[in-house]
């Protein structure tokens, strides 16, 4: 499992000396190159790792999981569960949540622009030749990349642990070489060095902590992908051999550059001998590929997580494994991110312009994460609000210096990923809003389902041989759709099911929980479908295990009722008319629930019905 954790956790931090010393020195804001700073700045990145990597994530955040399960919106599930019944605070934690799953997305879109472009930049340091070559490789990379994405990670994922481990192992050789040469380096272990530099230089201090980020880059990885290989595994292979290989290519680089100050310009690939450059860039570009995997399906993991939870619209979800649950490929999440992602190797040209909006995402998420996990510390783990203030306080001051660094750089290019994600944000908060107000909207108009029945019981319709299911938000309340088939056919099957589809903050619900069942007076029954927000949606299948509690269906006698809204904005109502009509634009492109909850076709009649928000 460690081995294995190699290959999807660790791929965004462990390509991060691809370029991170190259930013400090030779970036858009470098500092001068100096034996007191080259120290200052190795030091910086090994605390830098200690603290926010090692303790903080490692040692504290992976303590917070939803029944196994990380990532930003687990931590949301559970900072809302401690928060239940207050609902200023439940609001504030879902603001700080999703604008921390925009910057997920805006830190998604830079690392594989910036990954892959950093590891095919070898080619310019082995000849310049090739440097026209460079973007266009990175395009292709990048183009192969995503198109096998529908194919799923599993037929590949078996060489992505290996694949690392010669990945880390590589790291901490060429490290190790070049701190021979120049053992003095080892100096930078102790903090002294690093604070030093902070003190002294406090004019370029802030400028230099804008690029040492850039070195714990994909530390959220570590959290988002416990679910996958559990927290033992993740811990083990960062102490036994993540960290220790980081460190020593590290202090490997700032041996270099005691030695060489000329291997400024990429002083990673300097590190290897001439002989060796080119199978090293074809080793980087794996190892990117594979971290820009790792990136890839995370988003594809939080975007189903937030369609379950409520916060978007249905996409399509193509499930890519018979038996790993999690593996999903989404369509249109995946050409978003790669148009994004060509735009960035387009836009800004090499890993030096890329840097600048790298940062900023990454301690963004970071600080939002610190914040929730001030709530569920303080709450769930019960060790009130003094205790958790304290401990998580000691991590925002470093995390916010890193942010206050990153804002520098926004008119250099670190706007991109805040305009991605203030984007994210605007389309997350909006659906959550629309859904609420369309609830309030049909909810209140809607008939409460037992007196109905009992109205029914007067005079029933025909009933005519079959099962007949309506789908409905609210169980207890009488589906439009019912309420148009009975107005228009003047007929109901012999058998009725309301069912409601419920999604629990936690991860799975077991398939015993799954169904719940309430008989009603006339054939008529209400049906709760529960689901995690990691589960599959499956009502046909669901529907199977209503068996068991004496409900026997026959699928191929069984019709499925939806409704179909048009919805009309409205000036005046709960949201300002532009978010009303971005609202409705939403909703008229979602995928359809016929496909989402994997209702066969022709087994459906939509019923249409127009809502005023």
């Amino acid at each position: 499992m460690a081995l294995a954790a190699l290959g999807v956790v660790y791929g965004d931090i462990g390509t991060s000396p691809l370029y991170t010393m190259k930013e400090v020195f030779a970036g858009l804001h470098a500092i001068p190159l100096t034996p007191e700073n080259i120290l200052g700045i190795v030091s910086l990145i090994l605390w830098s790792l200690i603290i926010v990597v090692s303790i903080k994530y490692v040692v504290f955040i992976m303590r917070a999981d939803n029944r196994g399960e990380g990532g930003i919106m687990a931590l949301i599930a559970l900072a809302l569960h401690g928060a239940k019944g207050n609902a200023k605070r439940e609001k504030a934690i879902m603001l700080a949540g999703l604008l921390g799953a925009g910057m997920f997305y805006g830190d998604g879109m830079v690392t594989p622009a910036i990954s892959v472009l950093s590891a095919l930049e070898g080619l310019e340091v082995a000849t310049p030749v090739l440097r026209p070559f460079v973007i266009p490789l990175t395009l292709g990379v990048l183009f192969v990349l995503f198109f096998y994405q529908r194919r799923g990670t599993a037929s590949v994922g078996a060489m992505f642990g290996p694949v690392m481990m010669v990945w880390f192992a590589t790291l901490g050789v060429l490290g190790l070489i070049n701190i021979t040469a120049s053992p003095g380096v080892l100096k930078a272990l102790n903090p002294a060095y690093g604070l030093g530099f902070l003190f002294e230089n406090r004019g370029i201090a802030i400028v230099a902590m804008g690029a040492v980020v850039l070195s714990v880059t994909g530390a959220e990885a570590l959290y988002a992908d416990m679910g996958h290989f559990g927290s033992k595994p993740i811990r083990q292979a960062w102490f036994g051999f993540v960290l220790p290989s980081l460190m020593l290519n590290y202090f490997g680089q700032g041996a270099l550059l005691l030695v060489d100050p000329s291997a400024v310009a990429n002083p990673f690939y300097h590190l290897a001998p001439d002989w060796l450059l080119f199978p090293l860039v074809g080793l980087s570009t794996l190892a990117t590929v594979i971290a820009s995997q790792a990136v890839i399906s995370g988003a594809f993991s939080v975007s189903r997580q937030a369609m379950q939870l409520g916060f978007l619209p249905r996409f399509e979800v193509q499930y890519t494994s018979e038996k790993a649950q999690g593996q999903v490929y989404l369509p249109g999440v995946n050409w978003g991110l790669f148009l994004a992602v060509v735009i960035l190797v387009l836009g800004f040209k090499s890993t030096n312009n890329l840097a600048a909006a790298y940062g900023i995402a990454v301690t963004g998420d970071m600080v939002i994460t610190s914040i929730l996990a001030t709530f569920v510390a303080a709450k769930s783990w019960g060790w009130g609000w003094g205790r958790a203030i304290a401990l998580f306080t000691v991590f925002l001051t470093v995390e916010l210096t890193f942010l206050f660094a990153n804002v520098l750089k926004i008119p250099d290019g670190g706007w991109f990923p805040l305009a991605a994600g203030a984007l994210v944000f605007l389309l997350m908060s909006t659906w959550k809003r629309g859904g609420q107000l369309l609830t309030e909207r049909t909810s209140g108009e809607a008939i409460d389902l037992e007196t109905f029945i009992d109205a029914l019981l007067v005079s029933m319709p025909s009933r005519v041989s079959g099962t007949s299911v309506f789908m409905t938000s609210r169980n207890d309340r009488v589906p439009n759709a019912m309420l148009h088939n009975l107005m228009h056919n003047k007929v109901l099957h012999e058998r009725v099911l309301i069912v409601s589809v419920e999604v629990f903050d936690v991860p799975y619900v077991p398939e015993i929980d799954r169904v719940e069942i309430r008989k009603l007076k006339g054939d008529f029954y209400r049906v709760t479908v529960q689901y995690g927000f990691k589960d599959e949606p499956d009502i046909p299948l669901a529907l199977t295990f209503c068996a068991d509690q004496g409900v026997a269906i026959e699928m191929m006698e069984t019709s499925f009722f939806l409704g179909r809204a048009t919805l009309i904005p409205k000036v005046g109502s709960g949201m300002a008319l532009w978010r009303e009509k971005l609202f409705v634009a939403m909703f008229r492109n979602a995928s359809s629930a016929t496909t989402f909850y994997k209702i066969p076709s022709n087994r459906v009649v939509e019923l249409g019905t127009q809502v005023v928000l």
